[in-house]
């Protein structure tokens, strides 16, 4: 089994040193998985026969994990970018038939081989900054057939990169036009029916929806939910992004894994939260784009100890960023994180996001997922804006 030593490593371990951090640390790997980690010093006789690798004195983290994305889709949304800068607010180009609406349009033509071609191009662009897990939403289908193609495409990048992909059915995503101001029908007829399609496919993991008055109410969010909960999917929620709608609450008490946005969240979905153990997921790049004032309440997240994720948001309108390592760089700079809590962000509390055991530290018996960065600190990987310092990726254990 290969011993990786002469690293500083980050373990993301909570309850010691800041980042669980080793001076001078040795892993031995066996297949997959962490079969021990600590001082090289204290590194046990039976691996000393063992093929070692000299990591040169650099950082070693957990592999990073990018939580929230909607990476499958068609087109761009270049000249909403435009529009906004000239006055326009998301609410007011969702309005006018742009927004979400105009990239269904664009999904429900695109053919396959082009959806996975295109998203596959922002995947690599996410590998190369060391994320070895990913999640991928649907959401810009609206009809069951697109909606099935988005995820069965998800499917295949988890077959074909090597990262792993976790998916998320988001038919409730937005009303499509042509069921405008019906949106108890759009459930009946095609979001609940889509949903249990693409669970008997196999294609889900996880059920999302975007609870906002542009968006879907929380009573249409409650009975979207209470078919995951039959089918036995955990849930997730797109919540108090432009408004507070009491959408976190109602996640935790539906003991969701994640409530995510929350520029909007109140005392009271942060105590639902906390009571829960939902994480938050913060998503910089949407703040950043649609220049938000409002901005989430990390002191009081923080003072709760509700556990908080940083993600890409990756999607063609509000947050076009494919890069997790400027993700944390954002949570840091415009919403007040400290680096550890952004790393814990995109690893520990990331896998705890989606609902994964098995990563997001550096331990026995958790899975080979690692960075190697060319940095003797990790604050570095907040610190710096526009540069890649990955030296080398792992995943499963293989270089």
């Amino acid at each position: 089994m290969p011993v990786l030593f002469n690293a500083t490593v980050a373990t993301m371990a909570e309850g010691g040193a800041p980042y669980g951090l080793i001076a001078n640390g040795a892993l031995a790997l066996r297949g997959a998985a962490i079969e021990w980690v600590g001082p090289a010093d204290q590194l046990p006789a039976q691996f000393s026969g063992d093929e070692h690798f000299d990591c040169g004195g650099r950082l070693i983290t957990p592999g990073l994990i990018d939580c929230h994305t909607h990476i499958v889709h068609g087109g761009n949304r270049a000249h909403e970018f435009e529009m906004r800068l000239g006055g326009a607010t998301y609410e007011e180009i969702a309005r006018a038939g742009g927004g979400i609406l105009s990239t269904v349009a664009e999904t429900r033509l695109a053919k396959d081989a082009v959806l996975l071609a295109d998203a596959a191009r922002r995947v690599d662009a996410l590998m190369a900054e060391g994320v070895t897990t990913l999640e991928i939403k649907s959401g810009y289908g609206l009809d069951a057939a697109t909606e099935m193609k988005m995820l069965r495409i998800a499917r295949v990048i988890g077959r074909t990169r090597p990262l792993s992909v976790v998916t998320s059915f988001l038919g409730a995503h937005a009303v499509p036009a042509e069921y405008k101001g019906r949106a108890d029908a759009y459930l009946d007829e095609v979001c609940i029916p889509a949903l249990e399609a693409a669970h008997a496919a196999r294609f889900v993991d996880a059920v999302d929806g975007f609870c906002e008055a542009i968006a879907f109410s929380p009573a249409h969010i409650e009975r979207l939910f209470l078919k995951a909960k039959a089918l036995g999917l955990p849930v997730k929620l797109h919540a108090e992004q432009l408004s507070n709608s009491g959408g976190a609450a109602l996640a935790a008490r539906f003991a969701a894994l994640s409530a995510d946005h929350l520029e909007h969240l109140d005392h009271e979905g942060i105590d639902a939260m906390k009571a829960a153990g939902t994480v938050a997921v913060l998503l910089p790049g949407a703040a950043y784009t649609l220049r938000e004032t409002t901005l989430p309440p990390v002191a009081k997240l923080r003072q709760a100890g509700v556990p908080m994720a940083v993600a890409t948001d990756c999607n063609p309108g509000s947050s076009p960023l494919s890069s997790i390592l400027t993700a944390m760089n954002m949570a840091c700079t415009l919403f007040r994180l400290t680096p550890e809590e952004a790393l814990a962000g995109a690893t520990r509390n990331a896998a705890r996001a989606l609902g994964l055991a098995d990563r997001g530290v550096i331990a026995a018996g958790k899975r080979a997922d690692l960075c190697l960065w060319d940095a003797s600190h990790p604050a570095e990987l907040s610190y710096r804006i526009g540069f890649n310092p990955l030296s080398e990726r792992i995943f499963g254990g293989a270089l």
